[in-house]
């Protein structure tokens, strides 16, 4: 059942001005709000510039989104926007308008990660700069952004940090695949999560479904492009038993069971209100796009006319773990939903991420009909006016595609998780009544962190005023507006890295294609990603058994296999970051590094330059062959030397300030007294806990007091930006 906030987290709303939507900020009249534009934004995950035929990449085969290419012919698609290397900081910088730099958020928040790599709830989020222009504000589907692990809110963070309205999940990706299909069979057996259509192994035709209700109707499949009768149950909320008539429920059924895209901890925060919705309960089970598109339109529909309202559709596709969308949301599907592919293999991985991403292009095509903002003709062909109504559609990728899914000409190991093109070069698309010549294409370097201006731009906020400290947001706006807009950067800027956990620990290393990463955040993000988990836990007798105690670091596996007489492996990046002007761009990577000849760990940093566009089919990429420092003229060591410069400051531009937990500029009064209160009334991990020799403890107690007194009156220097 819905539950009010508990008065601890009323009191911690009331200090950040967010107990009700009359906050301490001034907001817009009702006349004034009524004149504001609507603002649909829809996220894509791991979606890279790559999957994208409506900018002309992709190969001889890409997934088909005829929904979102018609609105991309209706609005501006911008064919050089910068990302962050992974989902977490990428989508900070859409709602922060703010670099990792700043937010310490540098690779997707996981279990472990503190309240520090997390959005602060000082921050000026999106939903709260929008809330003085008299705006609404909800999300639908991935949060991701903080908690609910180490951050004092839990499953509330979307209201701390400014949304009036959340259906969908705050740790944002989705569980592992249940083999199981839900405890009718042993583990492994089913890798794609349902029983699949006969002649597979295991597989059948007909069978009984039943739901946690205890109901149970008869399933079967018959025809060739109809999903298999596990598929059909699985999608319907249930769990198969295949060959059997609906009778006593085996005892094996187990309805707490996460599976992928279909069984989800759902979290719903209306107001103030939460409702933590268990997995036995049908609103939790069913295939993921169809319920975040379904919670958006009932939302959508029921806004009063004379409010504006932002809704952020934060899809989860097309993330891993692949599992078949049904087959009912991929024209003339066949093939996987029904048969017994292994959804662990790279190459069927392949085929069903596209039909994922078809998948959530039919949803939002329905969210646009079922709403009012487009129609279908006669043929079943999206129509879209621009005109027709105030609302305006931001679409977006949070951050390049995954290796195993990209196409061609882009580069399978320089993908999302890296600084290359590749991980970090995705679509952006904008469509409604502010765009003046329609079907245009802007080549001009934009971020993400842009996008955040533009959601100011709408409601005629002047963001660089309005938020209290620095930001790296430039226009967008006027890109909408005036077709012949110079640009308004000078150079782009993305950066991946290590969040911050307890005493600087790190994910554990996860071994992918023969490379060594610590991105995955769990053993079993780290299996959804076709990995070997070499951390806590792992055991593998036939390379390397430490009895299952694992290793820490990437370092640590090749320091275990030298010592086994056996071939080391490549590490991958710890830390990528890139630079770039009009033309060049400046890559930065920083690796782990074991050195047998010492029995050492060290690290590398290396530097590449690179001349890059956005030609089509085929632009120019950040091969490794073409590293211009391997060969330097006097012109690239002058472009190099600058770029560099520009790196170097970019990385500066965010000077420490200890003590000043509350972002404020100043270390004084109020934050001893917000240090008082959360030491007081939570004392784990919060933006309190400051970083003492080096490390940060996880905690918020007296050590951190010492900081806030050692540093009281000092005034935080200024940080500035670099566009």
């Amino acid at each position: 059942m819905p539950q009010k906030f508990p008065a601890l987290l009323t009191a911690v709303l009331a200090v950040m001005g967010l107990a009700s939507c009359d906050s301490n900020t001034d907001v817009a009249s009702n006349e004034q709000a009524s004149n504001f534009p609507n603002i649909l934004f829809v996220i894509m995950d791991d979606v890279g510039i790559d999957q994208m035929a409506s900018f002309g990449y992709g190969g001889k085969i890409q997934p088909k989104m005829p929904n979102i290419d018609t609105i991309a012919q209706a609005g501006v698609r911008f064919r050089n926007t910068w990302s962050m290397p992974e989902c977490s900081p990428g989508r900070a910088a859409f709602f922060l308008g703010q670099y990792p730099t700043r937010t310490n958020i540098r690779q997707a928040i996981g279990q472990n990660d503190l309240a520090n790599s997390q959005i602060s709830p000082y921050t000026m989020t999106a939903p709260k700069l929008l809330k003085q222009a008299g705006y609404e504000s909800a999300m639908f589907g991935k949060f991701h952004l903080a908690g609910p692990e180490n951050n004092q809110a839990g499953n509330l963070t979307p209201r701390t940090l400014g949304w009036d309205y959340f259906y969908g999940w705050i740790g944002g990706l989705p569980a592992s695949v249940d083999t199981t299909a839900g405890g009718v069979a042993p583990a492994n057996t089913y890798s794609c999560g349902f029983v699949p259509a006969k002649p597979n192994l295991g597989g059948a035709n007909a069978g009984a479904c039943y739901q946690a209700d205890n109901s149970c109707k008869q399933i079967s499949h018959s025809l060739p492009q109809q999903d298999s009768a596990g598929m059909q149950c699985l999608d319907s909320g249930g769990i198969f038993v295949r060959n059997e008539v609906c009778g006593v429920p085996p005892a094996s059924l187990d309805f707490t069971r996460q599976n992928g895209y279909y069984v989800s901890p759902l979290v719903i925060i209306d107001g103030d209100t939460m409702e933590e919705v268990p997995l036995t309960d049908p609103r939790s089970r069913g295939y993921r796009t169809r319920i975040e598109t379904q919670a958006a339109i009932d939302w959508i529909k029921s806004r009063p006319a004379d409010k504006p309202w932002m809704a952020t559709v934060s899809y989860s596709a097309a993330h891993t773990p692949w599992q078949q969308p049904p087959g009912s949301l991929v024209s003339g599907y066949e093939g996987p939903a029904a048969s017994g592919v292994d959804c662990k293999g790279s190459v069927a991985g392949r085929l069903i991420q596209d039909k994922m991403t078809e998948a959530m292009d039919t949803e939002f095509g329905r969210l646009l009909v079922d709403t009012g903002l487009a129609e279908r003709n006669a043929d079943g062909k999206l129509v879209y006016n621009p005109a027709a109504s105030n609302t305006i559609i931001v679409i977006a990728g949070d951050n390049g595609s995954l290796g195993s899914a990209v196409k061609y000409p882009f580069q399978l190991s320089q993908a999302k998780g890296t600084a290359y093109q590749t991980g970090v070069w995705v679509p952006l698309i904008v469509a409604g009544p502010q765009v003046a010549q329609p079907d245009r294409e802007v080549d001009h370097m934009l971020n993400t962190v842009d996008v955040f201006q533009l959601f100011g731009e709408l409601a005629d906020i002047d963001v660089q005023q309005t938020v209290p400290y620095t930001i790296d947001s430039t226009g967008v706006l006027p890109y909408l507006s005036n077709p012949d807009q110079a640009s308004l950067r000078t150079v782009n800027f993305t950066l991946g890295g290590v969040n911050i956990q307890k005493n600087g620990a790190r994910n554990g290393p996860c071994v992918i294609s023969g490379s060594c990463s610590q991105i995955p955040v769990t053993k079993s993000v780290c299996e959804d990603n076709q990995g070997i988990w070499w951390g806590s836990g792992y055991s593998d007798a036939s390379v390397v058994d430490n009895g299952g105690a694992g290793y820490l670091m990437c370092g640590e596996v090749n320091q275990a296999l030298y010592k086994d007489n056996q071939p080391l492996i490549n590490i991958l990046p710890e830390t990528s970051m890139a630079i770039r002007n009009d033309d060049y761009k400046l890559v930065r990577n920083i690796t782990q590094t074991y050195e047998p000849a010492t029995d050492s760990f060290g690290l590398s940093t290396t530097e590449e330059l690179y001349q890059i566009d956005q030609a089509v089919p085929k632009p120019l990429l950040d091969t490794t062959d073409r590293n211009l420092l391997l060969s330097p003229t006097p012109q690239t060591q002058a472009i190099y030397d600058d770029l560099r410069a520009k790196l170097e400051r970019m990385l500066a531009s965010n000077p420490d300030c200890p003590g000043d937990g509350n972002m404020d500029g100043v270390v004084d009064a109020k934050d001893l007294a917000e240090w008082r209160r959360i030491a007081h009334d939570w004392g784990q991990s919060s933006v309190y806990d400051f970083m003492i020799n080096g490390f940060y403890d996880g905690l918020t107690n007296n050590l951190d007091e010492t900081v806030i007194q050692n540093n009281l009156g000092k005034t935080c220097e200024k940080s500035y930006a670099l566009h």
